[in-house]
């Protein structure tokens, strides 16, 4: 079970420790820096008191001494570096300096489920894979809900990383750019891939565990050092350097921030990195949260990364600052450690750090401050150590071993999701099963992501069911493609792939059909195809001169392996490239993406319609669903695996626009259904899937992400009951993107998102999975009917394994408030305990929270507060299988009327219409920006019984005619007016100005409603 406890106070007392650190932060670390700087000069003068002289012990420089305080170290070695080195140490490539002995550092290796690529220092960045234990997706760890697994998983994953940075430093660094703990709140983001939950609580459970692996368990050093990726509220890839995601402040506490927090007080991360987008109007790059909120979590030093490229779009496409200079000391002064630009040229980071010095936009003890939580990190992993540290000694030896291995298969296991079973079709009796159909598009092969390495090694679903069958089973096979020739309608010749891995550019040799002319056609949903060569095995893609069968599958960041044959009105075809970069309107592929006949018989982009393009015929060699069918007809058991490619149905910069299975893949399920009444259908893609017609009609699903090198494995061990499957779902599936409001509207409470909010019926609900047993739930207690918002709730209950078969079950304790001022969760996730249990054994299962957990963001006083009321507590096998209930009432806050007479800022209104949030300046703040006329915002049950007579507000008008700001009672378009303020032009957004008006006298409780006509920003407001 994942105890709340490990976070170091209650949510309540999340704001009082951001506000200490806001007031207290910065003092702190003068008190700090003034000790280890007496410490330091101490050291100085007594063991090294001339420069030929060498401290005791043979230390050189005090620094190397391991037995000083951190602080003390890192200041000496601060104090030893000139200006220049200190600013060289903010690029990503941070230089060697020999004259003391610091060799070159690279921030950032992926290693989001396992090691997987990382750039080459001494070839000009150039990307490098490693070839290391590949563990499941992201969401398929999750999956799991054993953060036991996952801490072991994390651990594994810091071992390679150590055993690879032994291999080559310059290439594996020990900064970790992982976990990423984005929410899943909308299945369409292109990345679902790489997060774990659209819950905040099962996400920081995991990243917290995933952390800790990743970090060793040693109390003063660290394996590897883990980033957190990206903050904040980061969930579009449409747009996503210029969209700002508008999060109003319940959202931003209670959901997007609350993601991020567990892990970083629980010391299993060592900063985060921000991601591209903007947040109610700034730039996340500089955000003053990475200095203000996320350091106030923790004691510890953290070390912010930027993403890539992010500094430049500061000035790029942002426009947010003139210069760089500007944006690099905002950056800076903002909490960034680290500039990702440039690949390996640290130039214009280094030019721009000096510019903004000699402007006067930075200080040096701004870069000493940087650089100085920059070191701390490095001596943590031990590397100003004689020793290294105690994880100096892990060798390359470690990566892929034989442990690491079945833990692969362990978490691919536990991660698959069984989504349907009626009639008891699953678990297949080995025994009894001789015959079996593994027929699909994913049934004789394992994909990798952009964020995985290379496969040691593949163990596909049909292997893995041939394997577990043995010689004493016939295991048909079928990847249900189609096999085709393309043969050019005017010259009679047939599209041709070359010979051998690297294959040859596609040209119109051949004047009769041979396996050089076939190719496999697989479908990926609207109309996207991949094409695979028979000659070689490989798939066709674009090289940005000509199109050669030489790749393993499709990948890169530009995925350059798609295309749609397009039915011209002759009934011929053209072939469209379809590859990614074609959006780029710099690409000839954007111009002219069809493909045609050049004068040597290659093909290449040629035309701007399917009409102009070369027409072809297209003669079908093979029918891929014929071939699944005959392999279905008469077998035991026909299991079709269908699903995603992960480098095209979604992924960092493109998100979904559907959420179905591609249509020749349903199609395929089909026609294997209606020729075997036992089919059992694989989902095996990286998101949520409306599987309505499957649901409905296949009497076994089964759910499980890109899984690894042990996915055939992990499928065969669920499908004969080797593993009783027990992952559960981390997120709504939905059944249609109509379920679903625009992809851009962060405020899941407004807009009825995830779980939490939704008031529709699922697919499948969250924390939902089958098992091949059941269970049963009895006698649920709560330690006491009455807590104090500062107390313990211990909620306990009988869960009871009621069939033949041992098997795990993941209990889950939510809660609902049910009374509130405000928009409460329908249901919550409080705590969850994933249980081993053999047949007929009963325990008690007994999860534990903290009554200041209830607690929500009361935008009234801006803090955390627990509510005086009932809270029902809900225990079940998912969010929408509720199997006992229980009451506790806890005695905590009444919430006042609102006192408008005070100071309040716009941002934390109740409601709102036509208004989003912006950035106040450039700093900090935010402010309400009106979009138009009739826009409003409503601040609820405020008390008048003072009697009101005057409205002040603080705005700015950056249009060219003042705009006037109405204040109504009770509604904002019929309720009575107050009065009006006119804001005049001032003739920028960031040019604020005070504006009071006259108010007919008010008494009593009363919603009250700021009424806009016109564009402004609004910062705060008071009715004195």
């Amino acid at each position: 079970m994942f105890d709340r406890r490990v976070r170091r106070d209650s949510r309540v007392s999340r704001h009082n420790r951001a506000s200490r650190g806001r007031r207290d932060g910065s003092a702190r670390r003068r008190i700090r820096r003034g000790i280890a700087a007496g410490l330091v000069t101490l050291l100085a003068a007594t063991l090294a008191p001339g420069p030929a002289m060498a401290a005791p012990d043979g230390y050189a420089y005090p620094f190397q001494n391991p037995r000083l305080p951190l602080a003390a170290r890192v200041d000496d070695l601060v104090s030893r570096l000139t200006l220049d080195e200190k600013i060289s140490l903010l690029h990503q490539y941070q230089p060697a300096i020999p004259r003391l002995g610091i060799r070159l550092f690279k921030a950032g290796t992926e290693a989001l489920h396992g090691v997987a690529w990382s750039n080459d220092h001494t070839d000009n960045g150039s990307v490098v894979t490693a070839t290391a234990t590949v563990f499941p997706q992201a969401v398929g760890l999750a999956s799991t809900w054993d953060p036991a697994l996952i801490q072991r998983v994390g651990s594994a994953v810091g071992d390679e990383a150590r055993g690879l940075n032994a291999q080559n430093p310059t290439v594996w660094g020990l900064n970790l750019w992982a976990p990423v703990v984005n929410l899943l709140r909308d299945p369409r983001w292109g990345r679902n891939e790489e997060g774990y939950s659209e819950d905040p609580y099962l996400t920081g459970a995991i990243s917290t565990a995933y952390g800790h692996g990743l970090e060793g368990n040693d109390p003063r050093y660290l394996k590897t050092a883990p980033t957190l990726k990206h903050y904040l509220a980061y969930n579009n890839e449409v747009r996503r350097d210029t969209t700002s995601s508008v999060v109003p402040p319940r959202v931003l506490n209670e959901y997007d921030r609350a993601a991020f927090e567990p892990a970083i007080a629980a010391d299993a991360a060592t900063g985060v990195m921000p991601s591209y987008n903007l947040v109610n109007g700034r730039p996340n790059t500089v955000s003053p949260e990475l200095n203000d909120v996320v350091r106030s979590w923790t004691d510890k030093p953290l070390f912010n990364p930027s993403d890539a490229g992010a500094p430049a779009n500061l000035t790029g496409s942002e426009h947010y600052f003139a210069t760089q200079a500007e944006a690099n000391a905002a950056a800076i002064k903002a909490g960034i450690n680290s500039f990702t630009q440039d690949g390996t040229d640290p130039t214009g980071t280094v030019n721009a750090i000096r510019s903004a010095l000699a402007q006067g936009l930075l200080s040096e003890s701004d870069i000493d401050t940087a650089v100085g939580q920059n070191l701390s990190l490095r001596f943590r992993l031990g590397e100003f150590d004689p020793d290294g540290g105690p994880y100096a000694k892990i060798t390359p030896t470690v990566v892929n071993s034989p442990a690491h291995q079945r833990l692969a298969r362990q978490a691919a296991d536990e991660a698959a999701v069984l989504l349907k079973n009626t009639g008891r079709t699953l678990p297949l009796d080995a025994s009894k099963t001789k015959k079996v159909a593994v027929v699909g598009p994913l049934s004789d092969v394992l994909y990798t992501d952009w964020y995985s390495g290379a496969l040691p090694y593949r163990v596909t679903p049909l292997a893995g069911v041939k394997e577990r069958l043995g010689a004493g089973a016939t295991v048909t096979g079928s990847e249900g493609a189609d096999r085709i020739t393309l043969k050019d309608v005017a010259t009679g010749q047939y599209v041709t792939g070359g010979t051998g891995p690297g294959g040859a550019a596609l040209a119109e040799r051949a004047t009769g059909p041979d396996p050089t002319t076939q190719f496999d056609v697989f479908d990926w949903g609207q109309g996207v195809l991949t094409l695979r060569s028979v000659a070689n095995g490989r798939y066709v893609g674009y090289n940005w001169s000509a199109f050669v069968n030489d790749q393993t599958q499709p990948n890169g960041w530009f995925v350059q392996q798609m295309f749609k044959l397009e039915q011209r009105a002759d009934g011929n075809y053209a072939i469209r490239y379809a590859g990614y970069e074609s959006a780029y309107d710099w690409s000839q592929a954007y111009r002219t993406p069809y493909l045609t006949r050049q004068p040597d018989g290659t093909l290449n982009l040629g035309a701007a319609t399917a009409d102009a393009a070369t027409a072809f015929t297209k003669d079908v060699v093979t029918s891929g669903r014929d071939s699944a069918v005959a392999a279905a007809k008469g077998a035991d058991a026909a299991v079709v695996v269908v699903g995603s490619m992960p480098f095209i149905n979604g992924r960092e910069d493109h998100d979904r626009t559907d959420m179905g299975l591609a249509e020749g893949q349903e199609a395929l399920v089909r026609a294997v259904r209606e020729a075997n009444p036992n089919t059992i259908v694989v989902v095996s893609n990286s998101y949520p899937t409306t599987l309505n017609w499957e649901q409905e009609h296949v009497p076994a699903i089964l759910w499980t992400t890109h899984a690894g090198q042990e996915t055939g494995h992990a499928v065969a061990d669920v499908l004969f009951g080797d593993h009783n499957p027990a992952g559960r779902l981390t997120q709504t599936w939905y059944r249609s993107t109509a379920d679903l409001p625009d992809i851009l509207d962060y405020d899941i409470i407004a807009g009825d998102r995830t779980y939490q909010y939704f008031r529709g019926t699922p697919l499948y609900p969250m924390g939902y999975g089958l098992s091949y047993t059941t269970f049963r739930y009895d006698n649920l207690r709560v330690t006491s009917p009455v807590v104090d918002s500062r107390g313990a709730i211990r909620v306990s209950v009988d869960v009871t394994n009621t069939g033949s078969r041992a098997g795990d079950e993941v209990v889950q304790l939510y809660s609902h408030a049910q009374r509130s001022r405000v928009k409460q969760p329908i249901k919550q996730l409080r705590g969850f305990n994933r249980v081993h249990l053999n047949p007929g054994q009963r325990r008690t299962v007994t999860i534990t929270i903290k009554a200041s957990d209830l607690a929500f963001w009361d935008v009234t006083r801006s803090r955390y507060v627990v509510e005086s009321g009932g809270y029902d507590l809900m225990v079940g096998a998912s969010s929408a299988d509720i199997r006992a209930t229980g009451q506790v009432r806890v005695r905590g806050e009444v919430i006042p009327p609102r006192d408008l007479t005070r100071t309040t800022r716009a941002e934390n209104f109740d409601d709102y219409s036509g208004v989003t949030l912006v950035d106040e300046s450039k700093v900090r703040g935010t402010s309400v920006g009106s979009t138009g006329a009739g826009t409003w915002l409503k601040f609820a049950d405020s008390s008048l019984e003072r009697g009101t007579n005057r409205l002040t507000v603080r705005a700015s008008n950056a249009g060219t005619a003042e705009i006037a700001v109405r204040v109504r009672l009770d509604d904002p378009v019929s309720g009575p007016l107050l009065g009006t303020a006119r804001v005049p032009v001032t003739g920028d957004v960031y040019s604020y100005t005070d504006v009071t008006a006259a108010l007919q006298r008010a008494t009593g409780r009363h919603d009250v409603y700021l009424v806009f006509d016109g564009p402004a920003r609004l910062s705060t407001f008071s009715l004195s």
